[in-house]
Formats: structure tokens, C-alpha cells, sequence
């Protein structure tokens, strides 16, 4: 890849090193210190590579070398994909790069995140599904997406554009606002005989308009093979909702028994998912912590009960930053570091691609 000519040799092989670690980090899914182990060298190299991230610890007067716990390594603020060119060891001008844009409001400032390895980021992508649902080939996709597909630098369209291509259906696709011809695909599939699953996946006001456009979907909930999946984000089209009352809406609606759930973003390449209730587990290469909501520099512990900032640490992000303080408020469910996703603060921008407002 020629953006790694902007490395030094020795940077080089420790680059190489740390994303094959990523790549086979499935096989200690369960071990919190193989992450933590790996987490912290990304983080050491991040803070050699990455000018902006490393200009940042150094205005918090913090030196990497003397971090070793992971809950003292600083999350870099999500907004600073608005204002800076997030890269490690890399010259934008010296590749042509994947970039994915958040969506906004006419005239705002969107996130980009530039992705000189999608390699690695299908690679993970796809490894993060399959560890929760099943191989792709099991799958026939269908995504209502259509504020995403209204622009051409979808994160979420990238993704499941790249899951389509391995699951061989010919009855995956993508649908606008085409609601008549998504009803006639699902029955259609609903007759099949064959073994496949069915992944519906949309974001939230396409789901809410489908689910209430008047057309007869009773037939959804004989099927045992389906999976309604929402990704969140109302995008300024319908009035903002809690997750729980979009699912018993949908749920409703389509005579099903539970609504699956996304968590992803454009300034993320991992994800997490949720089988139902909005109860996310985190993947085999992201980890959420939660911050103290005026003190963001103190990080809770993982049986903490009170709602908090969401931190991110995501291994996938190995170009960009993998510490990253997003605007998102979460609970943590459990001791194994489940989590729910509740809101949003105040003073941030919506971003439609992840959550409802609390």
C-alpha cells in the first residue's frame, strides 16, 4: 500500500505487526487482557504516527511511554474529524484513499474519515457480523436506506454494499423509498424454500415509514428466519424518539417478537450489536468505556450504574485514532460490558447513523 512510503521501515513492520494482532483478535474474543495488551500498543503507536492525536497528548502534557492502563489513555474528542485530517503515518496526498462522510444539515461541517486500508476494514467488518450472526452466505440483505444512499460516501452503505457482495442471493438489495417493491421482496422470500436468513436493515425513519405506509406485513411475523435490524437516526425527518419506542412501534406494526439494533458510525470502523432491547455487546475489536459527564478524563468502572459519556476504543481505526470520545450517552448492562446507548448530550450535533435522543 503506498501510503505506508510515509512511514520509516521499522514503522512499517510495527504497523504490519499490529494489524495482523487485529485480524486474529477473535481467537481471545473473551480475554480482556489480550486487548487491553494490544490496545495499548496501538495506542503507543498512534502517539509516535499520528500528528494530530500526538499534538493532543502533548497539550495534556501526557507522555505515552508512562501509560499502562488503558483506562488512563486519553480519548481523542469525535469532533476532531470536523476540523482535522485524523491520520497515522500517513500523507493524504500521497494515496488515494476511501473517505467516509457523516451526514449534516446544509452548509454544516461533516466528519471524514479517510480509510487508506478498506481491505482492513472489510476484513473486520465482516468478521464482526459472522461472529454475531452467522456466515454472510446465509443471508439474503435487504437495506432501506435511503438517506445514505442519497450521497456516495456512506460508512453504511459501504458496509453493507460489501456484505451483499459475499452472501451470493440475488434477492439482496438496496430500496429507496420503494416500499411496495420491499414488501413483494419479503413476501417473495417468505415462499422460498431455501435455508437463508433474511437481514432487513434500516435506518430508523425508513422503517417507521415502511412499517406505517399502510400495506399489509402481517405475514412478517411467520417468519422465524427474519432479522429487522434499525441503525438509528431519525435525520431530521420524523420527531426524535427512544429506542424502545421505535422498537414497540416496529414490533407492532410487523408482528414481530424483537428488533435488532447497529451501533456504528462514520469516525468508527467496528461495530456493535444488539439482539434486541438495545442491549449492545461490545465486538472482538471495540470496547466502550464510560466517562464521568463533567469530568471527562475519569472513566468509570465497569460495574458503574450511572449514565455516562461513551469512550471508544476501536482497534479497527488503526490509521485514524482508535480513542475516540464520542458524544453519546450509555449505561453499562452488565459486568461483562454490555451496553445500552440512551442519548445524546445536549451541545452535539445529531448524527443520523447511531442513536435516538434521549
Amino acid at each position: 500500500m503506498s501510503f505506508l512510503l510515509t512511514l520509516s521501515p521499522e514503522a512499517q513492520l510495527l504497523r504490519q505487526a499490529l494489524r495482523q494482532q487485529i485480524l486474529t483478535l477473535s481467537r481471545h474474543f473473551h480475554d480482556p487482557r489480550t486487548f487491553e495488551s494490544l490496545a495499548l500498543a496501538v495506542f503507543r503507536y498512534q502517539a509516535l504516527y499520528n500528528p494530530v492525536y500526538s499534538n493532543y497528548l502533548h497539550h495534556l502534557n501526557v507522555r505515552a511511554e508512562q501509560i499502562t492502563d488503558l483506562r488512563r489513555v486519553p480519548f481523542m474528542p469525535i469532533s476532531f474529524f470536523k476540523n482535522h485530517t485524523v491520520l497515522t503515518g500517513a500523507d493524504i496526498n500521497s494515496f488515494d484513499t476511501l473517505t467516509f462522510a457523516s451526514s449534516g444539515t446544509t452548509g454544516e461541517q461533516t466528519s471524514r474519515h479517510y480509510v487508506p486500508d478498506p481491505a482492513l476494514y472489510d476484513a473486520i467488518s465482516t468478521q464482526i457480523f459472522e461472529q454475531t450472526y452467522g456466515s454472510l452466505r446465509d443471508f439474503h440483505i435487504l437495506a432501506l436506506l435511503p438517506s445514505y444512499l442519497e450521497r456516495n460516501n456512506s460508512s453504511l452503505v459501504y458496509m453493507v454494499q460489501r456484505f451483499m457482495d459475499q452472501n451470493d442471493s440475488d434477492e439482496s438489495g438496496f430500496f429507496l423509498h420503494n416500499h411496495q417493491e420491499l414488501t413483494e421482496r419479503l413476501r417473495r422470500l417468505s415462499q422460498k424454500s431455501d435455508a437463508k436468513k433474511i437481514l432487513l436493515i434500516g435506518v430508523t425513519f425508513g422503517l417507521l415509514d415502511w412499517a406505517e405506509s399502510g400495506q399489509d406485513l402481517s405475514f412478517l411475523g411467520q417468519l422465524p428466519n427474519l432479522i429487522v435490524m434499525e441503525t438509528g437516526g431519525m435525520k431530521g425527518r420524523r420527531k426524535e424518539l427512544l429506542r424502545e419506542e421505535v422498537h414497540e412501534i416496529l414490533m407492532s406494526r410487523l408482528g414481530i417478537q424483537t428488533v435488532h439494533s447497529e451501533y456504528g458510525m462514520t469516525e468508527l470502523l467496528s461495530q456493535a450489536y444488539s439482539h434486541g432491547k438495545g442491549v449492545f455487546q461490545p465486538s472482538s475489536t471495540l470496547r466502550v468505556f464510560l466517562r464521568d459527564i463533567n469530568d471527562p478524563f475519569l472513566i468509570y468502572p465497569d460495574n458503574y450504574t450511572r449514565t455516562g459519556g461513551i469512550n471508544v476504543v476501536d482497534l479497527a481505526n488503526l490509521d485514524s485514532c482508535s480513542f475516540i470520545e464520542t458524544q453519546d450517552l450509555g449505561q453499562y448492562v452488565d459486568e461483562e460490558a454490555n451496553f445500552r446507548v440512551i442519548g445524546r448530550f445536549d451541545n452535539s450535533d445529531v448524527r443520523g447513523c447511531n442513536l435516538m435522543i434521549l
